[in-house]
């Protein structure tokens, strides 16, 4: 018999940064021109996200840098997206792109680490 781990439900700022690749300063910004975007804080006054909100994060930060939209119009077409009842699919699969890109992201520099450490082949 296995335990299961139990799923974090809560993160702080600096987890979310890393998880984000983006700068507390940025979220923090974000928060004042997102409305739904409004981390609870703990009894220490500090900000703690839910995964709901990672995924809305991951969902701003897919419209604005890859989709290339304006503040405005991320706000817009994430209004547009609660209207049809697609914000969680949508925000789901920002998430998922994004995790995609970071992996491809990495697996890039792993090969180009291992093809720095190969062997020249001898020339005769």
């Amino acid at each position: 018999m296995t335990a299961s781990r139990p799923v974090q439900e809560f993160f702080a700022i600096g987890d979310v940064c890393q998880m984000t690749d983006l700068k507390p300063h940025v979220l923090r910004y974000w928060e004042s021109q997102f409305r739904f975007l409004n981390p609870a804080k703990n009894r220490s006054g500090n900000r703690v996200y839910q995964r709901r909100e990672i995924e809305l994060i991951m969902l701003v930060k897919h419209l604005l840098y890859t989709e290339k939209y304006t503040i405005e119009g991320a706000r817009q077409r994430i209004d547009q997206f609660r209207r049809t009842g697609q914000l969680k699919a949508e925000a789901r699969e920002a998430l998922q792109q994004e995790t995609i890109e970071s992996l491809r992201t990495d697996l890039q520099s792993i090969l180009d680490v291992l093809d720095r450490t190969k062997p020249l082949a001898p020339t005769d």
